[in-house]
């Protein structure tokens, strides 16, 4: 399922999930690291992949369409469980 989302909001997401989760994601999806990272918007192509984001200059970092959500369903789910723990 596609997704369309700013790029500064999907920042946001990266910048609140706990450390470790660019790891615990790769390592749950089977992807490199670094694959994971360029998902929420990093561009180290040489040690990890382009996965299905496509990314239009605009306002708020510009609008960003993701081709699979797993990786971003992941992370809510993520930040749901520790906003949980938090209460």
């Amino acid at each position: 399922m596609t997704k369309t989302i700013t790029f500064n909001e999907l920042r946001r997401i990266k910048a609140q999930l706990p450390e470790g989760t660019m790891h615990k994601i790769a390592s749950r999806l089977n992807l490199n690291v670094e694959t994971v990272r360029n998902y929420f918007g990093g561009t180290d192509y040489n040690k990890g992949e382009a996965i299905g984001f496509h990314r239009e200059q605009g306002p708020d970092g510009g609008i960003v369409t993701l081709d699979d959500t797993t990786i971003l369903d992941l992370a809510y789910e993520i930040l749901d469980q520790e906003s949980i723990q938090k209460v």
